[in-house]
C-alpha cells in the first residue's frame, strides 16, 4: 500500500468515526473542535482500526 493510499483510508476512518459520534469535520482546518470532540473521533478511529485488524488476522 502507498502512503497515498494508507493517509486517504486513514483519513476515510475519520470522516466515519466523526459521522458516527455525530461531529462534523471540514475538509481540510478543524481547528475549531473542542478536546471533548476530537478525542471522540480519536476513540472511535482506535475502535476501527483493532476491528479491522481483528478482522484480517482471522
Amino acid at each position: 500500500m502507498s502512503t497515498k493510499q494508507a493517509k486517504a483510508n486513514l483519513n476515510n476512518i475519520k470522516m466515519q468515526a466523526a459521522n458516527e459520534v455525530g461531529v462534523n469535520l471540514n475538509q481540510g482546518y478543524n481547528g475549531d473542535l473542542t478536546a471533548k470532540q476530537a478525542g471522540s473521533i480519536g476513540g472511535q478511529m482506535v475502535k476501527k482500526m483493532i476491528e479491522s485488524y481483528e478482522q484480517s488476522a482471522k
